[in-house]
């Protein structure tokens, strides 16, 4: 393997020289510069990245942990940020929690061993402390999507809210009077909103809340489907089923397929998050969609300015609108 004295060699030049260019650490002529990356490329020679690291004390990369890989929110993000940390010259290290929180711990932990220069974290949440992830956290950091009490961090999160709000508003605007919702784990402060903003777009409405109308406990398409069948249980039978999370949808239309209701002509249902199936559902679904694409770079941009040294200020929180996106899943009724 050829080292940086074989590039010197090569290119005639000190090795102080040769470093300079290789590393960008001091103006060259151009000539020298040229001699040196042309003795680069004969040599093939590649820098050692973990001294450089060591000497820089820096990695040049990025991890990010999520909850669930599966999930293609989660895919969406993490392709999305893989994009943002390429483009300003970053790799991305990803680590999946599969929603265990001491799993986000070691994950965390390792991290820190492999010296990444900073961290975009999505929280298990609802089982989260704070003060065990404060410990492990050496590194700036970002949350995504949630967020935990007693952190306070820079954040780029959805508006959860308004993401009820528009969905529950377009339900009753065509009719829509009873109105079930399956909510996630109790404790994430994304179930907490959602279910906030369902209860006050009803309240806004004239409409009664009905406990009755609330089930659920995961972002997760099987407790979804027993959570659905319950609503369809439920007397008198909601018209609509609002979903808080596209795994929640899968599991409340295989619900209504399994106990014989048609979507929408004996249900409409309408959710959050919206992803490439939802257009290839029969019927193609309505949906609170996010902003995916710019939640992965504002989450990249956030972090960059906090590992840059900038003078220490208060935690940012950048909150994004949704987007309601009809489609064939529900239907007006008189």
């Amino acid at each position: 393997m050829a080292t940086l004295r074989d590039v010197a060699l090569r290119a005639g030049v000190s090795i102080g020289s040769a470093s300079a260019v290789v590393n960008s650490a001091a103006p060259v002529s151009r000539a020298m510069r040229e001699k040196v990356l042309r003795a680069v490329e004969e040599l093939g020679y590649s820098p050692d990245g973990v001294a450089r690291s060591l000497r820089l004390g820096r990695t040049r990369t990025i991890g990010l942990v999520v909850p669930d890989i599966t999930n293609p929110h989660f895919a969406g993000m993490a392709s999305a940020v893989e994009v943002a940390c390429d483009s300003a010259g970053y790799t991305l290290m990803l680590c999946n929690t599969a929603d265990d929180p001491a799993k986000e711990i070691r994950h965390l932990r390792l991290m820190r061993t492999q010296r990444v220069d900073g961290i975009i974290l999505v929280p298990v949440g609802a089982t989260t402390e704070a003060e065990p992830l404060r410990q492990a956290i050496v590194a700036p950091i970002v949350l995504v999507d949630r967020t935990i009490d007693g952190l306070d961090c820079d954040g780029v999160l959805l508006d959860n809210r308004a993401a009820s709000r528009i969905v529950v508003e377009y339900l009753i605007r065509s009719g829509h009077r009873r109105i079930g919702i399956i909510v996630g784990p109790a404790g994430l402060s994304i179930t907490s909103e959602r279910l906030a903003g369902y209860r006050e777009t009803l309240a806004e409405n004239g409409l009664p809340f009905d406990d009755g109308l609330v089930v659920g406990g995961a972002f997760q398409a099987e407790p979804a489907y027993r959570a659905a069948v319950n609503l369809l249980q439920h007397r008198p039978r909601p018209t609509a089923i609002f979903s808080t999370s596209n795994h929640t949808t899968i599991g409340t239309m295989k619900a209504l397929a399994d106990q014989g209701f048609r979507c929408p002509q004996d249900i409409s249902v309408a959710g959050i998050d919206d992803f490439d199936w939802s257009n290839a559902f029969s019927p193609r679904l309505t949906t609170a969609a996010q902003p995916i694409a710019e939640i992965g770079r504002r989450a990249v941009e956030l972090l960059l300015e906090r590992m840059s040294g900038t003078p220490s200020r208060e935690a940012r929180r950048i909150v994004l609108a949704p987007q309601l996106i009809v489609r064939d899943s529900c239907r007006a009724i008189g």
